[in-house]
């Protein structure tokens, strides 16, 4: 959902703010006065493309800045600011953070729809048409699309095994013998989890362990040895002790370093048993170098890691032992495999039948809708064809598109080659009113939606729009009064001349929003046509 909009320096607009209604919002204006500006501050926004021309006429840049609700489970928000330099550079921030227009596409687009007559909108997509019909039938057709994906994906799974086993039963020659010669060398030397560490960790105490036990020998002797560091201190503790009953503070001399005699005491028994605990076995010694050298010759050959040669072992013993029990294994897969397809072909059945028991319905229910807009007896036809087992995909095992007919005894055609913008415009409202609260889309702005539409069409819209508010965010460009009585709230867009024409946006409430009706109803603010804006207002319960 769209808390605010705000744009500077966008085409016509120096400045303007817009904060639609959880409704219906209405934007009305003279024709020219810009209010397709705001529609490409949206489309900024969403990712569009972005054209340096777009920035007012004299100014560095054009800045737009949004924020939007994911949910109504969003309670923080996430704002948006994409600015466009007048030399093209276009620079987007996400809640602060620098971002590409990629990002924008991803994260905002799927909030909105844009709805008219010249937007790349989804109805235009047959994608999309399975999507809706989806999310309108509910829980049946989406287990049924749950278990075809699940059967799907264990097909593509069984059908790459009976591949790789196939490919590898296959094999010959170089790599067969070059697997052969890598597992008889690695197993001969049979390297274990860790050993290799061990040893890098463990040799070089082991090599010089003459050394290191000598070392702590000799450095305990001249601790605690005859002649050593312990004599002369215990000497000196002794005198220190002695004369203690004299001068207390020799006494505490005596004390400290008695505790430096017993420090002393321990760290020459220490190394005393560290002398006793190293242990040289020349033979042991030279066993442990072999079989290091040898672990180390293996890395060179398959590392760099003892992972990788344990890997290379692994991959070789795999592949030799495909290649002796060949057929054995690809009997296996392609069992595998068939028994995957039949549960495909199962689980595509009941989604093909599910969805063409609800997209019938889902048609009918557009149709009621489309009769209200005053379209006679237009209608959306559910076309689902079968599709050969290659090319199934995510959306399921059928080409599936809503097709429009204009009447009974026309053909069915794409909803993408129907002439009239206003027209597709009203089937996209009368399919967003069906879906409800369904919809993914919690925004729909719509433009040109009451092109060439008046008299008792203009009512029946705005009531069909005031029926889709009561689910979605809508906003609304229109030029009849009859619709812009029902919104929420209001902006009217003006156009104020100069030097450099500018464009405002003004809420209207109150007096305000009775000139503005008045103004669309006749022109002018005649007492009637200001009596008439009244009567509207107050019916539609908005004023």
């Amino acid at each position: 959902m769209i808390d605010e909009v705000q744009v500077h320096d966008l085409a016509l607009i120096h400045e303007g703010t817009l904060a639609p209604g959880s409704g219906l919002t209405v934007l009305t204006g003279e024709t020219g006065a810009g209010k397709t500006a705001l529609l490409s501050a949206l489309k900024l926004l969403m990712g569009e493309r972005a054209d340096a021309s777009q920035v007012r006429q004299g100014e560095a840049a054009a800045t737009v800045t949004g924020r939007f609700f994911c949910d109504a489970r969003d309670a923080e928000g996430m704002v948006v600011t994409r600015r466009l330099g007048a030399d093209g550079r276009s620079r987007v921030r996400i809640d602060g953070q620098i971002a590409g227009v990629r990002e924008l596409v991803s994260r905002v687009s799927p909030l909105i729809d844009l709805c008219g007559q010249h937007e790349h909108q989804r109805l235009l997509d047959a994608a999309s048409h399975v999507d809706m019909v989806d999310a309108w039938a509910g829980e049946p057709v989406r287990r049924a699309r749950e278990e075809y994906l699940l059967r799907l994906r264990e097909a593509r799974l069984a059908a790459r095994e009976l591949e790789r086993v196939t490919e590898a039963s296959r094999t010959q020659g170089s790599r067969l013998e070059e697997a052969r010669f890598a597992l008889e060398r690695i197993e001969e030397i049979d390297p274990k989890l860790g050993e290799y560490e061990e040893l890098e960790e463990t040799l070089p105490r082991a090599e010089h362990a003459e050394v290191l036990a000598t070392t702590a020998h000799e450095a305990s002797e001249l601790v605690s040895g005859e002649g050593g560091a312990l004599d002369p201190l215990n000497a000196a503790i002794a005198e220190l002790a002695r004369m203690g009953s004299v001068d207390a503070r020799l006494g505490e001399f005596a004390d400290a370093l008695t505790g430096a005699a017993i420090t002393l005491e321990d760290v020459a028994a220490d190394l005393r048993r560290y002398r006793d605990e190293v242990d040289f076995d020349p033979e042991e010694l030279a066993r442990a170098q072999e079989r290091f050298s040898a672990l180390k010759g293996l890395l060179r050959q398959y590392g760099p890691k003892m992972d990788d040669v344990l890997k290379t072992r692994d991959e070789a013993r795999e592949l030799l032992s495909l290649v002796d029990d060949a057929d054995a294994r690809v009997h296996k897969a392609q069992a595998t495999l068939d028994a995957a397809e039949a549960e495909l072909a199962r689980a595509a059945k009941t989604l093909t039948r599910r969805r063409n028991e609800a997209a019938p319905r889902f048609c009918r229910e557009v149709g009621k809708q489309m009769a209200r807009l005053e379209m006679g007896r237009a209608e959306l036809v559910w076309e689902s064809k079968p599709l050969p087992r290659p090319r199934w995909g995510e959306d399921g095992p059928c080409s599936c598109e809503l097709l429009y007919r204009a009447g009974a005894g026309l053909t069915p055609r794409p909803l993408r080659r129907i002439a009239s913008g206003g027209e597709l415009s009203r089937v996209m409202l009368a399919c967003k009113v069906v879906l409800g609260e369904a919809d993914g889309v919690d925004t729909l702005v719509f433009d040109e939606v009451d092109a060439g539409v008046g008299g008792a069409t203009a009512r029946s819209l705005a009531s069909v729009l005031a029926d889709l508010a009561c689910t979605h965010q809508v906003i609304v460009v229109t030029h009849l009064a009859q619709v812009a009585v029902m919104g929420t709230t209001h902006y009217v867009v003006r156009k104020v001349d100069g030097d450099v024409p500018e464009t405002r946006l003004e809420r209207v409430e109150g007096e305000a929003r009775v000139h503005e009706i008045a103004r669309m109803l006749s022109g002018d603010a005649s007492q009637a046509s200001l009596a008439h804006a009244q009567q509207m207002l107050e019916g539609a319960g908005t004023l």
